[in-house]
Formats: C-alpha cells, structure tokens, sequence
C-alpha cells in the first residue's frame, strides 16, 4: 500500500492494462482514466471515463491522488493538429491538474522516437538534442517540454519515460534494440512512481537490457529499476536479424521515412 492513491491515464490501452493488474495490490487506491468506458475490477479501483482535452474532468480525476502515470494519448504518427490537441494539450491538462491538486508525483510516458533520427551505432543518451522521427516524436518531445517547465516552475516530481517497442515478444529485427517487455514496462512504471521526491525532474529510456538496444540504461542514481528481458533471447524466431541496416541508419528505422509522415500532410 506504499504507493497511496495513483491515477493511470489511458488505462485501457495495452501499457496500461499491464500496470493496471500490477499496481493494483500495491496501491491504496487505483483510479482509472481512459476515454473508453472501463468497469472497476477490484474494491480499490475508481473508474471515470475521462477525455484529456476536458481540463475540468482531468482535475476531478485527480483530486486526492499521490501519483499520475500519465499513459494516454494518440500512440503513433497523426496530422500535427491531432497530435497537439491530444497529445500536448492533454499533457498540460494533466500537469496542471497535478498542480492544482498538489499533488507531488507525475510520470509522463514519453517515447523513443523523440530521438529516431541519431544512428543505429549511436548509443543514445537522455540528455542529447531531441532529434524526433516524425510528427508523434514532436508531439513526445512538447510532452517532457511541458514536464520539464512544471518541474522547474512550480515544483511538480516529473519523470519522463522514453517508452521502447512494447510487445508481449519482439516480433522483427527492429525489436532486437528496442523491445520493452511487460515485464519491464511494469518495472519502470513502478520505479517511477515510486522515486524519492527529491528527483525534481528525470528523463530515462524504459527499454529492456536488449544486447543490441540503442539507447542507455538509467543509473541507479535516476531510477532505481535494473530491466531484465533481453530481446536477444528472441533472435532465433525472427527472420534476417543478421543481415542488418547501415550503422548509420536511423534508430527510428521506417518511422524516419518521409513516406511514414507525408501522408499526415497536405498533398
């Protein structure tokens, strides 16, 4: 019951349902969010069908709340418009809920692709240039944005995780980088929750201890959370594994080609 009240934003997408059944014998009182109607499935979970962009809703939601894990959100490339009034304007609803409400810890679900266009050789870390690979890693890179402003300026805990490649198992060669097991996507939501509040703000990539992963591992300093899957273990069931990109492929592989994002814009 360590973890008080905690609030899961999109709780019926596929992170969430996970770390719905996780956190759910852990906390004194689970409240669930999602735009999508959910039916309460344990005497401590409180369920509200909530659309992010309703500012009043979201603080509602969030009164009384110890933590957020902030899941919800448009999950993949969109015309811009979309991804700002979903993504962005949702966030800053959220953060500023949390504000209001005072309450002390928020974790943003970032995503990878806030940095898809350094090389694959690169082994990328939290604290280098955004460099998105398309329109949704824009959106991710406005969400720690926001974090990072209601951190430094009103003193809310922000954590911002760089979500990977969330499969039950890697299902192509990509995954081999950049596989988030549930296994560890439920570890670090949990460590993020569960951080010292003296954490002000972090930005940390929730991947699995993949061999071949492009992107570093927080420290122990950051999160205290050691992920456990290795897609390699995977590697025998996919095909051409070994036949590989150039080094200097983008990290975000097709989601850094034009074609991935011109059909979000006018022709």
């Amino acid at each position: 019951m360590g973890l008080g009240t905690v609030v899961v934003t999109g709780a019926a997408g596929n992170i969430g349902s996970v770390v719905r059944g996780a956190l759910r014998g852990e906390v004194e009182r689970l409240v669930l969010l999602d735009r999508v109607p959910l039916r309460a499935e344990a005497a401590n979970e409180e369920v509200h069908t909530v659309d992010l962009r309703d500012a009043d809703a979201v603080e509602t939601a969030l009164t009384g709340a110890d933590a957020v894990l902030h899941l919800g959100g448009l999950p993949d490339e969109a015309p811009l418009a979309h991804l700002l009034d979903v993504n962005v304007l949702g966030t800053h609803h959220v953060l500023e809920a949390a504000r209001r409400a005072a309450v002390p810890r928020v974790v943003l679900a970032g995503s990878n692709r806030v940095t898809g266009f350094y090389p694959t050789a690169h082994r990328t870390g939290p604290g280098e240039p955004v460099r998105p690979d398309g329109l949704y890693g824009v959106s991710k890179a406005a969400v720690e944005a926001l974090g990072r402003l209601y951190a430094d300026k009103f003193g809310v805990s922000v954590i911002c995780l760089r979500i990977g490649s969330f499969e039950e198992a890697p299902t192509e060669p990509r995954h081999l980088a950049t596989w988030l097991s549930p296994r560890d996507a439920v570890g670090f939501c949990r460590a993020a929750l569960a951080a010292p509040l003296s954490t002000r703000f972090a930005t940390v990539y929730a991947v699995s201890a993949n061999t071949r992963r492009f992107w570093e591992l927080p420290a122990e300093s950051e999160l205290a959370y050691t992920p456990l899957d290795d897609a390699e273990a995977h590697a025998p069931h996919l095909a051409d594994t070994d036949s590989g990109s150039s080094p200097e492929a983008p990290q975000g592989g097709p989601y850094a080609l034009p074609e991935f994002t011109l059909k979000h814009l006018r022709p």
